[in-house]
């Protein structure tokens, strides 16, 4: 596909961005080195600039082509044989190649050789990756997140020899060879309330298990192989409800037997296809344990809530380098915009929210590795999943909107990228569970798994390490982390369902806080701690909404537009 040429030009009355490398755009973009060792980092590099080169650039036009050009479906042939065939428009295709080939974003947790890594690469690679594709295509980095999940879902329950043969293709960089992974959990009786599944699992006269049911809200509907819940015993609830790995082909070569109803037609993601799919006795491998598919089907669920904080977070990146490239370039009444006061109190929320849930992407990643490696550490990555989803994909939808306004009436139009990073942002709030039940979940962490205390021991050690706080703001981020964990935990205590938001969001901000200070030492990025006094001043602290506003320090913005 030819790409159209554009080099940013200062002196034109309205800037357009296209062409910037949108890694070397990105005045946080040494944070990594803090979260790598050093020769990963060292050797990730190279690849990271030429993906911010891509993302700027041929990326962000193929996701804007996709966009326009939504996936179709074919449910017969010609001749008149069933066939459910998605169409997918050569632009997405190529997004494709590049997520599953050349950067191999499904592979890298995974096994060694992807991008010239000996070694299976840690989650903070993966994500600062993911975190940089996302900010061209959103759509895609559902089906590689699924991709990637499933592998790891696989891997842990899966029988030895399914593995052995499953694994490799998904995990394979040929994209010819390569099979997709998708999630089929959703019906329309049972959204969010898993209990009440009722597509049937059966087995044959030869011991051989087969799907009979409808899937409501099943995303990348073609995939090569499906995780899918289904109720294989007589009881109740989530005990009979067990686990499945649908090939999309049998092991003899026939398609499987199920179909495709429809496409769905979303507000955002359109790029890429989610549908609607029957199930008619098709052929799956059990995962795990009869019975118990939720708790299997969880680490699944988890890593996409992860992935999906994870691709809020690059949004938000890419919300603010277009918000930040427009008021450094767009002059009005004889000033640059980035010089206004007004503008600069706006950038620095969009800011602020944006690199909180940078440091969560990585702070989330270091916990998760950790808990692979020492399951006794897992409560601290149990609570750090549902708070990132809660709380960054929440946060990416205000951030998109408030971006699309420094634009202007151009934000509005589908020539620029803000309507489209708009819709998608979303999604998040949305998929592998809503804002509720999420929040629901940081409470059922709590309380099932003792999270709270590891949660608060992470917090004291990152504050130990890192930038100290202002002897002036010292007493109040005291009495505010206090607060925060007391009300967390009395609500979890007491059950208080109607307080679980309140009590998600406070823990985010300590935990972004602390994580900014952390931050702020390690990488020798002051800048850093004074974004951490502004989540304790406008995140933790109550203030009265009529007061006179504190004024921003213009190094924030001017730091922030540096790289750009």
């Amino acid at each position: 596909m030819k790409m159209s040429q554009q080099a940013p030009c200062e002196t034109h009355p309205v800037p357009d961005s296209r062409g910037i490398n949108l890694f070397e755009a990105d005045a946080a973009r040494t944070l990594l080195a803090c979260y790598l060792p050093k020769d990963l980092h060292a050797h990730l590099l190279p690849h990271l600039q030429r993906l911010g080169a891509l993302a700027g650039s041929l990326l962000d036009e193929l996701a804007g082509t996709a966009d326009k050009h939504p996936p179709t479906l074919s449910v017969r042939s010609r001749s008149g044989m069933d066939v459910s065939h998605v169409d997918k428009h050569p632009a997405y295709v190529e997004l494709e190649r590049y997520a599953y080939s050349e950067f191999g974003l499904a592979a890298l947790s995974h096994r060694g050789g992807v991008l010239g890594w000996p070694t299976p690469m840690p989650p903070a690679a993966k994500y600062a990756l993911t975190y940089l594709f996302v900010q061209a295509e959103f759509g895609l980095c559902c089906p590689v997140s699924m991709t990637d999940s499933l592998a790891r879902t696989l891997r842990k329950f899966g029988d030895l020899a399914l593995v052995e043969q499953v694994l490799p293709m998904v995990t394979t960089q040929d994209f010819d060879t390569l099979h997709q992974g998708a999630m089929f959990m959703t019906e329309q009786g049972a959204g969010s309330d898993v209990s009440a599944t009722e597509t049937q699992a059966i087995q044959d006269a030869d011991g051989n298990w087969l799907l009979h049911g409808d899937k409501w809200f099943c995303s990348n509907p073609d995939a090569g192989f499906a995780m899918v819940l289904a109720r294989s015993e007589h009881a109740p609830g989530l005990k009979g409800v067990s686990l499945f790995l649908l090939p999309r082909t049998r092991p003899d070569g026939s398609i499987n037997s199920y179909r495709i109803l429809r496409l769905k037609d979303k507000l955002g993601t359109r790029s890429m296809p989610s549908g609607e799919i029957r199930l008619e006795g098709a052929f799956a491998w059990l995962v795990g344990e009869r019975g118990q598919g939720f708790k299997h089907m969880s680490d699944m669920i988890n890593n996409s809530r992860l992935s999906n904080g994870v691709r809020a977070a690059g949004l938000m990146r890419r919300a603010l380098t277009e918000a930040l490239y427009i008021a450094k370039n767009r002059r009005a009444f004889g000033k640059r915009l980035i010089d206004m006061p007004l503008m600069q109190r706006q950038l620095s929320k969009i800011a602020l929210a944006t690199e909180q849930a940078r440091t969560m992407v990585y702070q989330t990643a270091q916990a998760l590795e950790a808990a692979d490696r020492d399951p006794s550490l897992r409560p601290l990555m149990r609570i750090m999943t549902p708070l990132i989803k809660f709380r960054a994909c929440r946060d990416a939808r205000k951030v998109a909107g408030d971006a699309m306004e420094v634009r202007g009436g151009c934000g509005y139009i589908e020539e620029f990228s803000d309507a489209r990073v708009l819709r998608d942002a979303h999604l998040g709030s949305i998929w592998e569970g809503t804002s509720n039940i999420v929040a629901l979940d940081v409470l059922r962490a709590i309380q099932k798994e003792q999270s709270l205390p590891a949660l608060r021991q992470h917090v004291d050690q990152l504050l130990g390490e890192g930038l100290p706080v202002s002897p002036g703001l010292a007493a109040l981020q005291t009495q505010r982390i206090e607060q925060a964990f007391a009300f967390a935990a009395q609500a979890s205590a007491e059950g208080s369902a109607e307080h679980a938001r309140q009590a998600a969001s406070s823990l985010y901000h300590v935990v972004t806080m602390a994580g900014m200070r952390w931050e702020a030492k390690q990488a020798n990025m002051p800048m850093r701690g004074y974004l951490a006094d502004l989540v304790l001043k406008h995140r933790l602290a109550a203030r009265d909404p009529i007061a006179d506003p504190e004024r921003i320090d213009p190094a924030l913005c001017e730091w922030l537009a540096s790289a750009i």
